[in-house]
């Protein structure tokens, strides 16, 4: 790859790259893997850069689903009585895009609406699902309701799809189906379109996989370690270190005279005047997937009724204060939740599961051969994501060939709304 800076901005380099990509010039502005995860793209990066704006008015349709008619939803999640969900859709018949948020995300997080935007814009109708880790789909949708087993995860979705499908084909006509995915949801994607092939109750066309582990626990143990690794004697001071980063804030907020939350490119302005540490951005990734997995971990518990977090046996109510519960999930790790939960779940169920093979299983080595061998399934990813291990690019290159888009930076998920990102998302349907 060839790098030459353009500009110097601060302590913000951006570069105009070549590399492997097969789309010449990729002006994406964060040479460090950090910087793009957390600040993502610049607006003046994105698809509306060119004129070529998101619609002005998506018709969207927010709708629920009872997907486990007969289950009892715990008095403290009264507010997830039933599956949440939104179909984007246009009044004549079009291709149907299926798109399964990341880790922790709802159905209408940021990435997914501006990924909904971005392919109702180019002609598709678009289903948006919350990830099978987030607490609306565990409590109403997950039959296990512990994610993290991406078999079973992928059965949870594709029983949801199929069923959201059913309640929305009158009002939507669809020519065929797609489907697409982020991080987590982009690995799921792919189990998926293996089951789909064995059940054909939906049938999908092309499948696209956005910024995907190779291994999901690689990957956690990764994020685990940003967070555990980069802040002074570990997870201990963790309210010290929010503390910090809440100063920051106020930092900026006091000098400009307020924030605009509504722009944004709030957090790359602040960024712009404020360079934090590379570990303090290392540290405020682990810290935003420790929430995540947080939040999964004690709705899991909770509706599991294992005793993890909450004792057994105890009832939370609606007015139930869950601080002391929040304190000690932010201080449980994705490998505490393996090791003390998650595997004794599953080998409870199947004695002869060892902690090597359901590892395997949620890697997507354990369909390599599927994967190989499917040409309707492709790949964008990053040279630097930074969920990555050692090597797992290359596992990429080495299964997808041609059918990889790999660029030569933007962290994790951190360039999704790259114009040239968006413009391949869009492309590997259409064409």
């Amino acid at each position: 790859m060839k790098k030459f800076v353009i500009i110097i901005w601060g302590l913000i380099l951006i570069p105009l790259c070549w590399a492997d990509t097969r789309t010449g010039p990729y002006d994406y502005p964060f040479v460090n893997p950090y910087e793009a995860t957390v600040l993502g793209t610049p607006e003046m990066y994105g698809p509306s850069a060119d004129g070529s704006a998101a619609p002005d008015k998506v018709r969207v349709k927010e709708m629920t689903l009872s997907v486990f008619k007969d289950r009892q939803v715990p008095d403290v999640f009264w507010h997830h009585d039933k599956m949440r969900y939104s179909i984007a859709y246009h009044k004549q018949k079009a291709p149907l895009i299926i798109n399964i948020a990341g880790t922790g995300a709802a159905y209408n997080s940021m990435k997914m609406i501006a990924m909904r935007n971005a392919f109702f814009n180019a002609g598709f109708h678009v289903l948006s699902l919350s990830s099978p880790t987030h607490p609306n789909f565990i409590v109403t949708a997950s039959k296990s309701m512990v994610p993290g087993y991406i078999e079973q995860d992928a059965r949870d979705l594709y029983r949801a799809m199929t069923m959201a499908f059913d309640q929305i084909k009158t009002r939507v006509e669809v020519s065929e189906f797609y489907l697409t995915g982020y991080s987590l949801g982009a690995a799921q994607s792919a189990f998926i379109s293996k089951l789909d092939e064995e059940k054909k109750q939906i049938n999908f066309k092309k499948v696209l996989m956005i910024n995907p582990p190779v291994s999901l626990f690689n990957s956690v143990e990764l994020l685990d370690e940003m967070l555990e690794d980069n802040i002074p004697e570990g997870v201990k001071n963790l309210d010290d270190f929010f503390d910090r980063v809440l100063d920051k804030f106020a930092e900026y907020y006091k000098e400009e005279n307020g924030i605009d939350f509504s722009d944004p490119d709030f957090l790359y302005e602040m960024y712009k005047k404020k360079p934090p540490k590379e570990t303090t951005l290392a540290a405020l990734i682990g810290f935003t997937f420790r929430i995540s997995s947080g939040s999964m971990i004690f709705t899991s518990d909770v509706m599991a009724q294992d005793g993890f977090i909450v004792p057994a046996g105890r009832n939370l109510s609606a007015y139930t204060s869950l601080t002391d519960y929040g304190i000690v999930v932010t201080r449980t790790s994705f490998t505490d939740y393996f090791n003390e939960f998650f595997f004794p779940f599953f080998k409870a169920q199947d004695p002869d599961l060892t902690e090597k093979q359901i590892k395997y299983k949620t890697s997507l080595e354990s369909i390599e051969e599927y994967l190989i061998n499917s040409p309707k399934i492709g790949i964008v990813t990053n040279e630097d994501d930074l969920i990555l291990a050692p090597g797992e690019v290359d596992f990429f290159r080495r299964v997808f060939d041609s059918r990889a888009m790999i660029f030569p930076m933007g962290g994790h998920c951190g360039n999704m709304g790259h114009k040239t990102n968006v413009d391949h998302m869009i492309n590997f349907f259409k064409n």
